[in-house]
């Protein structure tokens, strides 16, 4: 290789370099911004401070996310709204009962939310959003809403094929996410500061609430329980 091929290589090659690491911005970016976000808070967050964590300037941060509100929106979307399609088609294709689907959604849930640095974001609307009202409406729109739909669908679902018994679905909705929603704020706040894993297991918190859940929904015989006898005159 002459030296002109090899000082042309090379240029290609910081190039290419380059150009990957470009690409690979905005993903780093995102991965900063959501470890701030949840260590310190949205208030409490600086734009210099992910840019710094993320290894390149501020004025590289700007060039992909104009304010920070957008960063934050960027973050939400990345880790948890922009997955609704996947998770909806999955529900349309469940082909098992309502009751399993229940137990799948709750434990894939966990797994794909629950147990990762994204569930830190629910924790932090819960105590900012009074002080940013439009991310508040955006997280409104773009995740509580969707997420009721998703259980409410689920809930239906039940009903229409008679495994579950008619029930107001706006409401059961919050008794399937308030466990999930208070599994969040512990692990965010006292389960992160004390060593209390002997007291309250996740997977076996969930697998609790669900049961507890099932059975009052489900008829008797849709849940695996002997059917109650009727009372005799």
């Amino acid at each position: 290789m002459s030296l002109s091929q090899f000082i042309s290589a090379k240029k290609a090659d910081v190039t290419a370099k380059r150009e990957r690491r470009k690409e690979a911005r905005p993903g780093e970016l995102l991965d900063a911004a959501l470890d701030l976000f949840v260590e310190k808070g949205f208030a409490a967050t600086h734009a210099e401070e992910v840019a710094k964590r993320a290894g390149v300037s501020k004025g590289t941060l700007f060039l992909y996310f104009q304010t920070k509100e957008d960063l934050f929106k960027a973050v939400v979307r990345a880790n948890i709204s922009g997955r609704f399609q996947e998770w909806s088609d999955e529900l349309g294709r469940y082909e098992g009962s309502t009751p399993a689907l229940l137990r799948h959604f709750v434990t894939a849930w966990w797994e794909r939310v629950g147990a990762t640095r994204a569930s830190g974001i629910t924790k932090l609307m819960m105590s900012e959003a009074r002080n940013f009202p439009e991310l508040a409406a955006f997280y409104q729109r773009e995740v509580v809403e969707p997420g009721q739909d998703l259980v409410r669908r689920i809930l239906q679902r039940g009903v229409d094929r008679g495994e579950f018994r008619p029930m107001d679905t706006n409401q059961t909705v919050y008794c399937v996410l308030a466990p999930m929603i208070f599994l969040m704020i512990w692990k965010h706040s006292v389960g992160a500061c004390v060593n209390s894993a002997h007291l309250l297991v996740p997977e076996d918190y969930l697998a609790a609430q669900i049961e507890t859940l099932l059975h009052g929904v489900c008829l008797p015989q849709a849940a695996g329980a002997a059917p109650i006898p009727e009372k005799k005159t």
